[in-house]
Protein backbone atom coordinates (compact mmCIF):
# COMPACT_ATOMS: atom_id res chain seq x y z
CA UNK A 1 0.00 0.00 0.00
CA UNK A 2 1.72 2.75 -1.36
CA UNK A 3 2.22 6.01 1.44
CA UNK A 4 3.19 9.52 0.39
CA UNK A 5 4.11 13.18 1.95
CA UNK A 6 2.70 15.85 0.23
CA UNK A 7 5.25 18.52 1.33
CA UNK A 8 3.84 21.96 1.83
CA UNK A 9 4.38 25.50 2.46
CA UNK A 10 3.72 27.30 5.74
CA UNK A 11 1.35 28.60 6.79
CA UNK A 12 -0.91 25.67 5.61
CA UNK A 13 -4.59 25.50 6.79
CA UNK A 14 -5.67 21.70 6.66
CA UNK A 15 -8.42 22.08 8.83
CA UNK A 16 -10.19 24.96 6.87
CA UNK A 17 -10.08 22.45 3.82
CA UNK A 18 -11.47 19.40 5.82
CA UNK A 19 -14.23 21.75 7.16
CA UNK A 20 -15.44 22.65 3.79
CA UNK A 21 -15.29 19.59 1.88
CA UNK A 22 -16.99 17.73 5.17
CA UNK A 23 -19.84 19.99 4.26
CA UNK A 24 -19.80 18.50 1.08
CA UNK A 25 -19.34 14.66 1.58
CA UNK A 26 -21.63 12.80 -0.40
CA UNK A 27 -21.26 9.27 1.77
CA UNK A 28 -20.53 6.38 0.43
CA UNK A 29 -18.15 8.22 -2.28
CA UNK A 30 -15.87 10.06 0.58
CA UNK A 31 -15.51 10.10 4.52
CA UNK A 32 -14.60 13.62 5.88
CA UNK A 33 -13.73 14.14 9.98
CA UNK A 34 -10.88 16.66 12.29
CA UNK A 35 -8.20 13.60 11.22
CA UNK A 36 -8.40 13.44 7.49
CA UNK A 37 -10.35 12.95 4.12
CA UNK A 38 -10.88 9.07 2.76
CA UNK A 39 -12.24 8.15 -0.54
CA UNK A 40 -13.22 5.21 -2.80
CA UNK A 41 -12.19 5.51 -6.82
CA UNK A 42 -11.82 4.19 -10.13
CA UNK A 43 -9.19 5.23 -12.59
CA UNK A 44 -8.45 3.82 -15.93
CA UNK A 45 -10.76 0.87 -14.72
CA UNK A 46 -8.53 0.49 -11.80
CA UNK A 47 -10.67 0.25 -8.31
CA UNK A 48 -8.57 1.86 -5.45
CA UNK A 49 -9.07 3.74 -2.05
CA UNK A 50 -6.93 6.54 -0.24
CA UNK A 51 -6.66 8.29 2.79
CA UNK A 52 -5.00 11.89 4.02
CA UNK A 53 -4.30 12.99 6.72
CA UNK A 54 -1.28 15.19 8.95
CA UNK A 55 1.62 13.77 8.37
CA UNK A 56 4.80 15.36 9.61
CA UNK A 57 5.57 18.74 10.40
CA UNK A 58 5.73 20.33 6.62
CA UNK A 59 3.83 17.55 4.82
CA UNK A 60 0.62 15.78 4.42
CA UNK A 61 0.55 12.07 4.76
CA UNK A 62 -1.60 10.11 2.08
CA UNK A 63 -1.71 6.29 1.91
CA UNK A 64 -3.24 4.75 -1.63
CA UNK A 65 -4.74 1.20 -1.53
CA UNK A 66 -3.98 0.34 -5.47
CA UNK A 67 -1.55 -1.63 -6.77
CA UNK A 68 -1.48 -0.20 -10.35
CA UNK A 69 1.47 2.43 -10.53
CA UNK A 70 -0.13 4.35 -13.07
CA UNK A 71 -3.37 4.89 -10.87
CA UNK A 72 -1.02 5.42 -7.87
CA UNK A 73 0.90 8.56 -9.86
CA UNK A 74 -2.54 9.83 -10.94
CA UNK A 75 -4.21 9.52 -7.15
CA UNK A 76 -1.27 11.27 -5.59
CA UNK A 77 -1.25 14.13 -8.57
CA UNK A 78 -5.09 14.44 -7.69
CA UNK A 79 -4.57 14.99 -4.06
CA UNK A 80 -1.87 17.40 -4.32
CA UNK A 81 -4.17 19.82 -6.43
CA UNK A 82 -7.39 18.96 -4.39
CA UNK A 83 -5.27 19.61 -1.44
CA UNK A 84 -3.48 23.07 -3.01
CA UNK A 85 -0.43 21.56 -1.62
CA UNK A 86 2.10 23.43 -4.56
CA UNK A 87 0.60 26.97 -3.51
CA UNK A 88 3.12 29.37 -3.35
CA UNK A 89 1.42 30.82 -0.43
CA UNK A 90 3.70 34.04 0.24
CA UNK A 91 3.39 34.96 -3.02
CA UNK A 92 -0.48 34.97 -2.95
CA UNK A 93 -1.01 36.75 0.64
CA UNK A 94 1.57 39.31 -0.83
CA UNK A 95 -0.38 40.19 -3.66
CA UNK A 96 -3.87 39.68 -1.45
CA UNK A 97 -2.28 41.42 1.67
CA UNK A 98 -0.97 44.57 -0.10
CA UNK A 99 -5.08 45.34 -0.32
CA UNK A 100 -7.48 47.14 1.69
CA UNK A 101 -10.71 44.91 1.21
CA UNK A 102 -7.87 41.69 2.18
CA UNK A 103 -5.10 42.64 4.38
CA UNK A 104 -6.83 42.09 7.66
CA UNK A 105 -8.13 38.85 5.92
CA UNK A 106 -4.85 37.27 5.31
CA UNK A 107 -3.50 38.33 8.58
CA UNK A 108 -6.19 36.18 10.37
CA UNK A 109 -5.88 33.69 7.65
CA UNK A 110 -2.67 33.36 6.09
CA UNK A 111 -2.60 29.28 5.81
CA UNK A 112 -5.90 29.61 3.72
CA UNK A 113 -6.20 27.60 0.65
CA UNK A 114 -8.24 26.57 -2.46
CA UNK A 115 -10.34 23.41 -1.83
CA UNK A 116 -10.00 21.34 -5.02
CA UNK A 117 -11.71 18.28 -6.54
CA UNK A 118 -10.81 15.21 -6.87
CA UNK A 119 -12.37 15.23 -10.74
CA UNK A 120 -13.14 18.38 -13.04
CA UNK A 121 -16.50 16.49 -14.25
CA UNK A 122 -17.48 15.75 -10.74
CA UNK A 123 -17.13 19.51 -9.62
CA UNK A 124 -18.74 20.62 -13.01
CA UNK A 125 -21.89 18.30 -12.46
CA UNK A 126 -21.96 18.99 -8.48
CA UNK A 127 -21.71 22.98 -9.60
CA UNK A 128 -24.93 22.74 -11.58
CA UNK A 129 -26.45 20.96 -8.76
CA UNK A 130 -26.02 23.26 -6.38
CA UNK A 131 -26.73 26.41 -8.83
CA UNK A 132 -29.56 28.42 -6.76
CA UNK A 133 -29.75 26.05 -3.76
CA UNK A 134 -27.91 25.96 -0.58
CA UNK A 135 -24.86 23.95 0.42
CA UNK A 136 -26.74 21.35 1.81
CA UNK A 137 -29.24 20.95 -0.91
CA UNK A 138 -26.56 20.49 -3.39
CA UNK A 139 -25.27 17.76 -1.20
CA UNK A 140 -28.76 15.95 -0.94
CA UNK A 141 -28.62 15.92 -4.68
CA UNK A 142 -25.10 14.86 -5.02
CA UNK A 143 -26.19 11.97 -3.06
CA UNK A 144 -28.75 11.07 -5.10
CA UNK A 145 -26.75 10.75 -8.18
CA UNK A 146 -23.81 9.16 -6.97
CA UNK A 147 -26.35 6.55 -5.44
CA UNK A 148 -28.57 6.12 -8.73
CA UNK A 149 -25.99 6.46 -11.49
CA UNK A 150 -22.58 5.97 -9.28
CA UNK A 151 -20.45 2.69 -9.69
CA UNK A 152 -21.33 0.08 -6.87
CA UNK A 153 -18.35 -0.62 -4.60
CA UNK A 154 -19.61 -3.08 -2.25
CA UNK A 155 -21.90 -2.44 0.40
CA UNK A 156 -23.26 1.23 0.86
CA UNK A 157 -19.56 2.66 -1.37
CA UNK A 158 -20.45 3.94 -4.73
CA UNK A 159 -17.46 5.96 -7.54
CA UNK A 160 -18.92 8.71 -8.78
CA UNK A 161 -20.90 8.46 -12.23
CA UNK A 162 -18.64 8.60 -15.39
CA UNK A 163 -19.18 11.24 -18.58
CA UNK A 164 -20.64 8.61 -20.16
CA UNK A 165 -23.53 7.13 -18.01
CA UNK A 166 -24.48 10.39 -17.20
CA UNK A 167 -24.59 11.19 -21.18
CA UNK A 168 -27.88 10.11 -21.42
CA UNK A 169 -29.14 9.31 -17.76
CA UNK A 170 -33.18 9.64 -16.95
CA UNK A 171 -32.09 12.45 -14.13
CA UNK A 172 -35.62 13.07 -13.47
CA UNK A 173 -35.68 10.92 -10.20
CA UNK A 174 -33.27 13.17 -8.68
CA UNK A 175 -35.86 16.17 -8.03
CA UNK A 176 -34.32 18.59 -10.38
CA UNK A 177 -35.99 20.48 -13.11
CA UNK A 178 -35.84 19.94 -16.63
CA UNK A 179 -33.12 22.25 -17.82
CA UNK A 180 -30.69 21.43 -14.74
CA UNK A 181 -30.83 17.42 -16.43
CA UNK A 182 -30.48 19.08 -19.79
CA UNK A 183 -27.52 20.70 -18.23
CA UNK A 184 -25.95 18.18 -16.94
CA UNK A 185 -26.55 16.01 -19.74
CA UNK A 186 -25.05 18.61 -21.75
CA UNK A 187 -21.72 18.54 -19.88
CA UNK A 188 -21.33 14.81 -20.09
CA UNK A 189 -22.20 14.97 -23.66
CA UNK A 190 -19.46 17.65 -24.16
CA UNK A 191 -16.63 15.91 -21.91
CA UNK A 192 -17.57 12.57 -24.39
CA UNK A 193 -17.20 14.76 -27.59
CA UNK A 194 -14.26 16.18 -26.49
CA UNK A 195 -15.54 20.22 -26.26
CA UNK A 196 -14.98 19.94 -22.83
CA UNK A 197 -11.83 18.48 -20.84
CA UNK A 198 -10.45 19.74 -17.70
CA UNK A 199 -7.09 19.79 -18.64
CA UNK A 200 -5.56 22.12 -15.10
CA UNK A 201 -2.89 23.70 -18.49
CA UNK A 202 -5.77 25.33 -20.31
CA UNK A 203 -6.22 29.30 -20.52
CA UNK A 204 -8.78 30.51 -18.25
CA UNK A 205 -10.82 32.44 -20.33
CA UNK A 206 -11.20 29.64 -22.94
CA UNK A 207 -12.36 27.42 -20.85
CA UNK A 208 -15.30 29.66 -19.60
CA UNK A 209 -15.91 30.12 -23.41
CA UNK A 210 -16.50 26.44 -23.58
CA UNK A 211 -18.56 26.33 -20.29
CA UNK A 212 -21.02 29.24 -20.81
CA UNK A 213 -21.57 27.63 -24.91
CA UNK A 214 -23.52 24.82 -22.84
CA UNK A 215 -27.08 25.46 -21.70
CA UNK A 216 -27.55 26.53 -17.93
CA UNK A 217 -24.71 27.63 -17.50
CA UNK A 218 -23.17 31.00 -16.99
CA UNK A 219 -20.03 32.84 -15.43
CA UNK A 220 -20.52 32.27 -11.93
CA UNK A 221 -20.66 28.53 -12.80
CA UNK A 222 -17.82 28.31 -15.18
CA UNK A 223 -15.79 30.37 -13.16
CA UNK A 224 -16.64 28.20 -9.70
CA UNK A 225 -16.00 25.45 -12.02
CA UNK A 226 -12.68 26.57 -12.71
CA UNK A 227 -11.73 27.59 -9.30
CA UNK A 228 -11.85 23.62 -8.11
CA UNK A 229 -11.97 21.92 -11.41
CA UNK A 230 -8.83 23.07 -13.14
CA UNK A 231 -7.44 24.78 -9.57
CA UNK A 232 -7.08 27.84 -11.82
CA UNK A 233 -5.48 30.61 -9.39
CA UNK A 234 -7.41 33.28 -10.77
CA UNK A 235 -10.61 32.22 -11.62
CA UNK A 236 -13.44 34.65 -10.05
CA UNK A 237 -17.56 33.97 -10.02
CA UNK A 238 -17.94 37.84 -9.60
CA UNK A 239 -21.82 36.88 -9.64
CA UNK A 240 -21.41 35.59 -6.72
CA UNK A 241 -24.24 37.26 -4.07
CA UNK A 242 -21.73 36.56 -1.19
CA UNK A 243 -18.86 38.19 -2.54
CA UNK A 244 -20.31 41.26 -3.75
CA UNK A 245 -21.98 41.69 -0.74
CA UNK A 246 -18.68 40.88 1.54
CA UNK A 247 -16.92 43.89 -0.04
CA UNK A 248 -19.77 46.03 0.48
CA UNK A 249 -19.60 48.95 2.93
CA UNK A 250 -23.29 49.18 3.65
CA UNK A 251 -24.39 45.63 3.51
CA UNK A 252 -25.92 45.99 0.34
CA UNK A 253 -24.41 43.86 -2.77
CA UNK A 254 -22.19 45.50 -5.20
CA UNK A 255 -22.66 45.12 -9.34
CA UNK A 256 -20.72 42.36 -10.49
CA UNK A 257 -18.92 44.75 -12.69
CA UNK A 258 -18.02 46.82 -9.94
CA UNK A 259 -16.71 43.81 -7.75
CA UNK A 260 -15.05 42.92 -10.92
CA UNK A 261 -13.45 46.06 -11.09
CA UNK A 262 -11.91 45.61 -7.87
CA UNK A 263 -11.09 42.70 -8.19
CA UNK A 264 -8.32 43.44 -10.50
CA UNK A 265 -6.01 44.11 -8.18
CA UNK A 266 -6.06 40.88 -6.60
CA UNK A 267 -5.11 39.19 -10.05
CA UNK A 268 -3.49 36.43 -10.41
CA UNK A 269 -5.20 34.89 -7.45
CA UNK A 270 -8.49 36.07 -7.36
CA UNK A 271 -9.98 32.32 -6.52
CA UNK A 272 -8.02 32.92 -2.69
CA UNK A 273 -9.47 35.81 -2.58
CA UNK A 274 -12.83 33.79 -2.88
CA UNK A 275 -12.09 31.98 -0.13
CA UNK A 276 -11.06 34.32 2.00
CA UNK A 277 -13.91 36.56 1.70
CA UNK A 278 -16.54 33.38 1.73
CA UNK A 279 -14.84 32.81 5.20
CA UNK A 280 -15.22 36.28 6.42
CA UNK A 281 -19.07 35.70 5.90
CA UNK A 282 -19.60 32.12 7.08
Amino acid sequence: MPEFALAYREPYDFAALLAFFARRTIPGLEEVDAAGYRRRFVLHGVPGALELRMGERGALALRIDCDDARVVAEAEARMRRMFDVDADIEAVNAQLGRRRLLKRLVTAHPGQRVPGGWDGFEIAVRAVLGQQVSVAAARTLAVRLVQRFGVSAGGNAHVFPSPEVLADADLASLGITRARAASLRAIAQAVCAGSLHFDPDQALDAFVASCVALPGIGPWTAHYIAMRGLHNPDAFPAADLVLRKAVSRDGIPIATRELDEIARAWRPYRAYAVLHLWRSQA
